[in-house]
């Protein structure tokens, strides 16, 4: 595939977790593979929408003709890391008849008394759908490991049920992108502070967000094992740089075009008889 306007190199390829992936060796604050600034990044970012707005049609309109593939973005971040951005600013550019979101909070009690994937499943997305999670069945794995809720052998058995469920997803047909966008304790105090300094943005903050804070370093670690033990050649887990939103939005929005293109989507050619329509339309 062609690189994408101001990319020196494919984001999928380059923030894509590989055999001995550090997560602390990772900038927070780079833009890596992009020769831009954020005016270019802004503008790449519109100029691309109209690319990735295509793909989802063709994927949709695929499942109109018994297509049976869809893709799956797993957002998992820390607070603040820009989430809602992606959503927004990203997947917020294609079709919204195509796009199943689906924001995961704190399990109910009904949810509770089932297995952890048992909210999930029926939150994957149908055929010809683009399929969004707002964190995701990940969380089981990181706040359970972080807060001690499970011991060692429930997490290395959710780690297990993971793989098995995203490769049951890959063989019915689901493209499974997975993205940790990745934000600077630094940079999240100030995304903070500036949500308790403008009235506009109060609603954006819980005081169980500095809670969650004092636990940084037990997440990296907790996400350094969830990306050695589920970072699978049929999902791969990418690791983005966030304290630059401008950069996160275009890498993401770059990494699921190449999810897309990777499928070679065409358009139907209907099952109808085209010259019989146009001569009935000439008549109409």
């Amino acid at each position: 595939m062609t690189l994408p306007p101001g990319f020196t190199e494919q984001p999928a390829e380059l923030l894509r977790v590989g055999a001995g992936f550090s997560l602390a060796a990772q900038p927070c604050d780079a833009s890596p593979g992009f020769d831009g600034k954020k005016a270019q990044g802004a503008a790449a970012l519109a100029e691309r929408a109209t690319v990735l707005s295509e793909l989802q049609e063709q994927l949709f309109a695929e499942s109109r003709f018994d297509g049976k593939r869809s893709v799956l973005l797993i957002l998992q971040a820390m607070d603040t890391a820009g989430k809602g951005g992606i959503v927004g600013k990203v997947v917020g550019a294609v079709d919204p008849q195509g796009v199943k979101l689906t924001s995961f909070k704190a399990p109910t009690d009904e949810e509770k008394a089932h297995d952890f994937l048992w909210r999930i499943r029926p939150a994957t997305p149908g055929h010809g759908m683009l399929g969004v999670f707002d964190r995701s069945h990940y969380e089981d794995v990181l706040i359970h490991r972080v807060h001690g809720w499970a011991d060692e052998a429930e997490i290395e058995r959710r780690y297990d049920a993971i793989n098995a469920f995203e490769t049951e997803l890959a063989e019915a047909g689901t493209t499974v992108v997975k993205v940790m966008l990745n934000i600077s304790p630094e940079q999240q105090l100030e995304r903070l502070t500036a949500r308790l300094h403008d009235p506009t943005k109060y609603w954006k903050y819980n005081p169980s967000d500095l809670d969650e804070r004092q636990h940084w370093p037990a997440y990296m670690d907790a996400y350094q094992k969830v990306f050695d033990k589920t970072s699978t050649p049929h999902a791969p887990w990418h690791v983005v740089p966030a304290d630059k939103k401008w950069y996160a939005r275009l890498a993401v929005q770059e990494i699921l075009i190449n999810a897309l293109q990777g499928l070679d989507l065409k358009w139907p050619t209907g099952d109808f008889d085209l010259a019989h329509e146009r001569t009935r339309l000439k008549d109409a």
